[in-house]
């Protein structure tokens, strides 16, 4: 995903002329970011969104030299999983207002919200057999052929590492199981994809989005929400405490998290939140579970120093 930057003037929220421009930085995917921004400033004449958009990685170096060079810039901030956004609410740059919603409670905080859900599922090579349950992939249909992205890198992998090691019929050695019968680790979901696409890999844990995208573009790969269920992450928006332009940007927020913008936003192809808008493919029936949040962020470096110790550093 490319950095990007989009306006006129001064890269930071404070330093508009107009109240009714607000800077948003993120981490969503341009086909989901574009639309919600033109129809949001469809919806309210006058108002301008002035976007950065760069990976988890490069969106914290941006905000951290914000925060060298006087101040959060941003108006605001829309993360791709909770574990970013409560760093920054840790470090007092966003929060303390959300706006009235009907999203689950299980996605909202004090100081934000979660407005898009990524799925961790897995995908296997057209013609290969389809694991009914995530243990199935470390057994000998894919033994030497499975790939991992790694959770140093992709947030929806870390929450998928957090929600293995703290299920008691998983654990960390569902790992070590997938090792030992030689899993390797990429590094995002769509290098699992992209591998399982051309055949490196018969079979792969990566985000549902990109999966139904490939197959819909014609890759041979089957997709499968295995038992217990696919692993659900979500990415939260929130207002920074240091905005000068609060009034538009609490609208912004607040049409993200409406009907309408969760409708958008589903139109694009990412997982709405909000219960009963309709949104991309998810099969009758699947199941869905959620990592301990509260869990893996106290324990996240502990996580990932048990995983670097079965496949590595990155």
């Amino acid at each position: 995903m490319a950095l990007a930057l989009v306006g006129c003037g001064s890269s930071g929220g404070s330093g508009d002329s107009s109240s009714k421009t607000i800077t948003l930085y993120t981490c969503v995917s341009d086909t989901t970011i574009g639309p919600v921004i033109k129809k949001f400033e469809a919806a309210q004449p006058g108002t301008h969104v002035k976007l950065f958009r760069a990976p988890t990685g490069d969106l914290n170096a941006r905000v951290a030299g914000d925060v060298r060079s006087g101040g959060l810039r941003a108006d605001v901030v829309w993360a791709c999983d909770p574990l970013t956004m409560q760093d920054y609410t840790n470090q007092k740059l966003v929060g303390g207002w959300t706006p009235r919603t009907a999203i689950p409670a299980k996605y909202r905080t004090r100081d934000y919200v979660g407005v898009a859900l990524l799925y961790m599922v897995a995908v296997t090579h057209r013609g290969v057999p389809v694991p009914a349950a995530w243990s199935d992939l470390t057994g000998p249909a894919y033994a030497g052929k499975v790939a991992v992205p790694d959770p140093a890198v992709a947030a929806s992998a870390l929450g998928a590492l957090g929600y293995f090691a703290d299920n008691p019929d998983y654990g960390i050695d569902f790992y070590a199981g997938l090792k030992k019968r030689g899993a390797k680790q990429v590094s995002t979901p769509d290098d699992v994809v992209t591998g399982v696409a051309e055949g490196s890999y018969r079979a792969g844990l990566t985000i549902a989005n990109s999966a139904y995208a490939a197959k819909k573009a014609g890759s041979p790969l089957e997709v499968r929400w295995p038992r217990p269920g696919a692993v659900a992450v979500y990415g939260p928006i929130a207002l920074a405490k240091q905005s000068s332009k609060t009034s538009t940007a609490k609208q912004f927020i607040s049409y993200v998290t409406s009907r309408a913008g969760q409708q958008v936003l589903a139109d694009s192809g990412s997982y709405p939140v909000l219960p009963g808008v309709p949104g991309p493919t998810k099969p009758p029936g699947a199941r869905v579970v959620s990592p301990d949040w509260a869990k893996v962020s106290s324990d996240k470096d502990g996580l990932l120093a048990q995983y670097q110790k079965i496949f590595g550093a990155a």
